[in-house]
């Protein structure tokens, strides 16, 4: 279907490129997984994603991105099919028969009468068809290996089943796995909402129009039957008002600016900023799950005066589960995986990347090189450079004086001959510690080894 809607703008059908990026997008891939796999450049690969994503808004008449693709092309093969079961039955057409529509086709078969197995099977069905229209986690990854987050995932069902919080944010540095924490989280309780959506804000996109997917989210899985043109005025919070729903945003980062201190809007999202604070202040029974490398800086003061808000910062594993992703990555236990895993904060996606390397190379490679070497795989690099850029240029400072520091330092020392204002400092280290990037241990700062 997107070939031929490619082909009717261009006059040309889709390259082999541009079909791998679509088939990533509708699986939900990241542009850094769908680069990988096609072995290009990673800014090559969102220049090919924006081109078609602006293809396919022309032709359709409507906003089309890479997070709301599966939705919008399944949206659309629903309304075929909704118009042809239409005109089938206004001709009286019930008897067996293939009929080719665009690029599928649809076999309608005679209805007979149900007998008391067929009842209940219909009625399981019709059962999982109104759990699908529920529920759109089709940017949602799948559940993958799940290693030692029980109390983490204890934790957040209790706020959100328990005490009905509103606003959670949950932060970390790359890898450490939220996004796999919230997606067993997800799995675990949805059964306890009326509604439950999944958005990625990877490639972000303006509050306004976050807002209209929700609203025709809602509104088709009330009304399936009726084609989605121009939603209702009816506000997101109303809906959330009116209905239990539970709305998970990953990736928040995207909406803050880089080189500013954590949680700073970029000025086309700044209107996120009146929503979260609906979300905290008006009466509703929803719940909206942040997932982010660091959170709104309207929490900080939101957490303090109310206890429907939590911010829960994910460190890294125990040695019981780090040892688990060792193993599941085929290494052989010895006495220096303790060691490896306090180097690497317990970061899943760095043992993982640093025990395939191991792998390649021979196990004993930790043995041979100078105490204390830190093993940096390329992917590991890639991550923390991503982050790094994001800095301001007053947390590069505060990075390059601890990193110049052989133990722990306290704040009276940092202070000391600092060209940067007291205030100005304590901003920054607010705010990498926010993103997880330096740690603190009582009156002592640190830069983690990595």
């Amino acid at each position: 279907m997107a070939d031929e809607l490619v082909f009717a703008k261009t006059g040309q059908h889709l390259d082999d490129l541009q079909e791998a990026v679509l088939r990533g997008s509708i699986q939900g891939e990241k542009y850094t997984q769908i680069a990988e796999e096609i072995h290009c450049n990673e800014s090559y690969v969102r220049d090919i994603g924006a081109k078609l994503w602006q293809i396919l808004s022309e032709e359709l008449g409507e906003e089309v991105n890479k997070s709301n693709l599966r939705s919008t092309m399944g949206r659309l093969i629903f309304s075929n099919i909704s118009n042809f079961e239409k005109e089938a039955i206004a001709i009286g057409s019930f008897e067996k028969d293939f009929v080719a529509i665009s690029s599928f086709n649809i076999c309608r078969e005679i209805p007979q009468p149900l007998d008391a197995s067929d009842s209940h099977n219909q009625e399981r069905a019709n059962t999982e068809q109104s759990e699908t229209l529920r529920y759109e986690l089709s940017e949602m990854p799948e559940l993958g290996d799940f290693y030692g987050r029980e109390a983490e995932l204890e934790t957040l069902t209790a706020w959100i089943t328990q005490q009905n919080c509103r606003l959670i944010a949950l932060t970390g540095i790359s890898g450490i796995g939220k996004t796999t924490l919230a997606a067993q989280l997800v799995h675990q309780i949805k059964a306890e909402f009326d509604y439950v959506a999944w958005y990625s804000l990877e490639s972000p996109i303006t509050f306004s129009k976050f807002q209209q997917k929700l609203i025709e989210f809602f509104s088709f899985s009330e009304n399936p039957e009726i084609p989605i043109t121009n939603p209702k005025p009816f506000s997101l919070i109303k809906h959330l008002q009116k209905h239990r729903c539970l709305i998970v945003l990953d990736d928040i980062h995207h909406l803050f600016s880089n080189g500013e201190l954590a949680g700073q809007y970029q000025p086309e999202y700044a209107e996120y900023r009146s929503f979260f604070k609906q979300i905290e202040t008006l009466s509703h029974q929803s719940c909206l799950l942040l997932i982010g490398w660091e959170h709104p800086r309207e929490i900080n003061s939101l957490k303090t005066q109310n206890k429907t808000t939590h911010t829960l910062q994910i460190t890294g594993l125990d040695i019981a589960a780090g040892g688990e992703i060792f193993r599941d990555c085929g290494l052989i236990e010895n006495d220096n995986w303790q060691t490896l895993i306090h180097r690497y904060q317990g970061n899943p996606l760095w043992l993982k990347s640093v025990a395939t390397l191991m792998q390649e190379l021979g196990e004993d490679v930790t043995n041979l090189l100078p105490r204390d070497t830190i093993l940096l795989p390329e992917e590991l690099k890639d991550s923390l450079s991503q982050q790094f850029s994001r800095l301001s240029k007053i947390e590069k400072e505060v990075i390059d004086r601890l990193a110049s520091e052989i133990t722990p330092i306290n704040l009276a020392k940092l202070l000391e001959h600092s060209p940067i204002p007291a205030s100005d400092l304590l901003n920054a280290l607010r705010s990498l510690s926010q993103r997880s990037l330096i740690e603190k241990q009582e009156n002592l700062y640190l830069l983690p080894p990595v």
